[in-house]
């Protein structure tokens, strides 16, 4: 391995170390900021372990080939520190900062739906509920007053057709035809009732 292969190497790890601490800063606050329940932090640890453990190597396989020497870890531990020794307050800063500016537009979204489609659709509602009640009494009031105007109409149709309703009635109730034919079948019948008593 050249000595130019050795220096990129080691610049690469300290690299990666910055990234790793940069990352952890953002993990931590990011749980901080959200407050994740605790049950979830040791699998997320685990998670940061893992995706920081693959892209160190990754960035390593890129640089050198894949080689492990004691300068790899080294270099890390350099990286880290420098970071967390002159970037970490900076970074932590950037990042609340970042989080409280996506909270507010967050919270504006949710303003301004409220204001731009809750409060029209509830205004709308109520209209249409206002519109309906008072349609609702105006068809009322408008029938009352047509019963009104119409009854004395109603009482004169039913004086005029009351003789004609009577002789339905009565020809639905058989009093034309039933009677006579059931004054029939009864003299019938006693006439045979008498002829018979004769006979014997």
């Amino acid at each position: 391995m050249t000595l130019s292969v050795q220096f990129l190497t080691m610049a690469a790890m300290m690299l990666s170390g910055a990234a790793l601490g940069l990352l952890f800063d953002g993990y931590r606050v990011l749980s901080g900021e959200l407050r994740f329940p605790r049950w979830i932090i040791p699998p997320l640890d685990i998670l940061y372990w893992a995706v920081g453990t693959v892209a160190v190597f990754r960035v390593l396989f890129l640089s050198n080939g894949g080689e492990v020497r004691i300068y790899v870890f080294l270099a890390l531990m350099i990286g880290v520190s420098f970071y967390f020794a002159l970037l970490s307050g900076f970074a932590v800063g950037a990042i609340r900062w970042s989080v409280g500016r996506v909270k507010a537009s967050i919270r504006l979204l949710i303003r301004l739906g409220e204001l731009l489609i809750v409060r029209p659709l509830i205004a709308l509602y109520r209209l249409v509920i206002v519109i309906l009640g008072f349609l609702a009494a105006l068809s009322i009031f408008l029938g009352k007053l047509v019963i009104q105007l119409l009854y004395p109409l109603w009482k004169i149709a039913l004086w005029l057709l009351r003789p004609l309703g009577l002789r339905l009635y009565k020809l639905v109730r058989g009093d034309a035809w039933l009677r006579p034919s059931a004054r029939f079948a009864a003299n019938a019948w006693q006439r045979m009732i008498a002829i018979g008593r004769k006979r014997k």
